[in-house]
């Protein structure tokens, strides 16, 4: 089985894999500090206490080992501010990964949530058999749509959705960037 880097490093930005038992308090007083900024589009603010999100974070990172999910905190000059996944969703049938991506409001603007994702792209296609990647966000959340659009996804498809938390429509868009497109855009990059 492959599984992701565990650390990787991007100048003054690091992805790490998330570690309950060290990176939690700190991960814990962020979400606090996000929480207005988050309660719109994640629905799992309306359960938010630190015992809850904790056993949440916790159990998802227990995926790591079984390949299912990669989750890392997004460290910004030494600091947590945000957290990032690579998962295997259950509802594809093909070879995909889904990424996902937030940040505290004060790390927001400034290009880190497109690193991280792009790098997310690059450890999901060192992935044995995987052949495209996807983001998923509601309809309404242009900023996170922002970050797919600027790495060159392309929109797949919009899909009902169930209104989970309170600024969501009801409908899904799908971004999608196979392997052939993202090896595309890096020799055009060249």
């Amino acid at each position: 089985m492959d599984l992701a880097q565990q650390v990787i490093e991007l100048d003054d930005l690091t992805l790490r894999r998330f570690d309950g038992e060290t990176d939690l308090p700190e991960l814990l007083r962020v979400i606090e500090e996000s929480l207005e900024h988050l309660r719109p589009w994640m629905a799992w603010v309306a359960e938010h206490s630190p015992a809850t999100t904790g056993d949440l974070l916790i159990r998802h990172g227990e995926c790591w080992a079984s390949g299912e999910e990669f989750t890392y905190v997004i460290v910004l000059d030494g600091a947590i501010v945000g957290l990032c996944w690579l998962l295997r969703r259950e509802d594809d049938p093909g070879n995909g990964r889904e990424i996902g991506y937030w940040l505290h409001p004060a790390a927001t603007g400034r290009g880190v949530a497109t690193r991280a994702a792009r790098a997310l792209v690059a450890q999901a296609f060192r992935l044995r058999g995987v052949d495209h990647v996807e983001v998923v966000h509601d309809l309404a959340n242009r900023a996170s749509g922002a970050v797919p659009a600027r790495l060159g996804f392309t929109e797949h498809l919009r899909r009902p959705a169930e209104r989970l938390a309170p600024a969501e429509t009801g409908e899904d868009q799908v971004w999608r960037l196979t392997r052939h497109q993202a090896d595309h855009l890096a020799a055009q990059a060249r």
